[in-house]
């Protein structure tokens, strides 16, 4: 199936997931992709054989029309390369490339993408592997790492740190929105159009980079917004049933393409099961995405109105007039079903709850079919600097729910029983 009918007709991305980039015919007729569980693929000819190498290795650049053929499975598979597509029109972006976790992702794309002596300029909190990645790993390699808070100012705040430390090293801008846990939102354009003017003005590219797990690709299309990449923890939402671990990139082409050359190498692809497992979930995000954020809204309007929750994080609360609200509506279709809350008692008060839950999993991740909840200050976030956490208004008493799939009277019941 193409992207367009042959009258001219643009289909969805929830009509693409179920049939973009296969052909039955390919397949003995199955409708649905079988697992391609191989090592390796057989080439028509030494000449095949040949010209596919010189791509895969970049040797010389790909044809126009030409695609690269099939070698091996750290290089390529039919199973990932199906989803790299379906997922690619998700973001209405060029291509996409599937790695072995979330932060596969990450670590190979800033490897692919930056050199000792650049910047990275960051908006926090970020997740905690993200946090890892940038103040312990980066710096061996010469890489700098500066955080400015998330939020209404970050844009503003991401202009003074380029300056402060030298716009000529700049390099890339990393956005999480919302951030993992607090949920506050950044204005992606006006991060894109600060990457364009440091581009413009230093002349060399500046890469705009979106961690878009907590909406993406439903709720929230960077690429739209004039960013360059849109990264994901697939383990989350895309995967969405707990069972796989993975991640994914997308982006142009210009970019992917040398994202995957480092894949190759670095051997961070994902297995062709859970490029079958992947494509699976696709086919009913928007379901699960969309029944999510419907009870998750009404989880947050109770838990508002709780008199032991002190305060609650979710874009679907905010109002008309907040700053957040207005980037929300330029930015999101959606709110999610991530909800993030203090509880009275601090640490000690929200351990009692958490501990209290009977439907809800005391489990870190999110995006799954099933609700879990978590402490960010002691779990996701432990190796982030107390200080650093409570700056950006991560609490010592917050908790972290993933809402799922379960009816929303029984989850709802749950909360009230554990808050009891």
């Amino acid at each position: 199936m193409h992207k367009k009918t042959p009258d001219g007709h643009e289909l969805n991305p929830e009509t693409l997931a179920l049939n973009l980039g296969y052909d039955p015919k390919l397949s003995e007729g199955s409708i649905k992709p079988p697992v391609f569980l191989t090592s390796t693929f057989q080439f028509n000819s030494a000449e095949d054989g040949k010209r596919f190498f010189e791509v895969a290795y970049g040797i010389r650049e790909k044809d126009p029309h030409e695609s690269l053929g099939l070698i091996y499975s750290r290089i390529n598979n039919p199973n990932l390369q199906i989803f790299e597509e379906r997922l690619a029109a998700w973001d209405a972006t060029e291509c996409a490339a599937v790695f072995a976790s979330g932060m596969a992702a990450i670590s190979t794309t800033f490897f692919a993408l930056v050199r000792p002596g650049d910047v990275v300029l960051s908006t926090s909190p970020v997740y905690g592997g993200t946090h890892y990645f940038f103040h312990k790993i980066l710096p061996q390699f010469g890489i700098e790492v500066h955080l400015v808070p998330a939020g209404n100012d970050a844009a503003k705040a991401l202009a003074a740190k380029a300056k402060e430390v030298g716009e000529k090293k700049v390099k890339a801008i990393y956005i999480e929105t919302p951030a993992n846990p607090s949920n506050i939102l950044t204005d992606i354009k006006a991060c894109s159009e600060l990457a364009a003017k440091l581009t413009k003005s230093t002349k060399r590219k500046v890469l705009t980079v979106i961690d878009n797990t907590f909406l993406g690709p439903l709720f929230q299309r960077p690429a739209l917004l004039g960013a360059d990449l849109m990264v994901y923890s697939a383990t989350k939402f895309i995967g969405g049933h707990s069972d796989l671990v993975a991640g994914v990139v997308t982006g142009p082409a210009n970019l992917i393409d040398p994202i995957k050359g480092f894949r190759t190498i670095l051997g961070t692809v994902a297995t062709p099961f859970t490029g079958w497992l992947l494509l699976r979930s696709l086919e009913t995000l928007s379901i699960r995405m969309r029944r999510q954020a419907k009870t998750a809204r009404k989880i947050a309007q109770f838990l508002n109105e709780h008199p032991k929750v002190t305060n609650v994080y979710y874009p679907g609360l905010l109002k008309s007039g907040d700053p957040q609200h207005e980037i929300y509506k330029r930015q999101c279709l959606g709110p999610g079903s991530l909800v993030s809350f203090d509880v009275k008692g601090g640490e000690k008060g929200a351990f009692k709850v958490l501990n209290s839950f009977k439907v809800c999993r005391l489990a870190v991740s999110l995006g799954g079919t099933e609700s879990l909840v978590e402490h960010p200050m002691t779990m996701t976030h432990s190796d982030v600097p107390k200080a650093e956490l409570e700056a950006i208004n991560v609490s010592p008493g917050m908790i972290r729910m993933s809402v799922g799939i379960e009816h929303e009277a029984d989850l709802i019941h749950d909360l009230e029983q554990a808050l009891k």
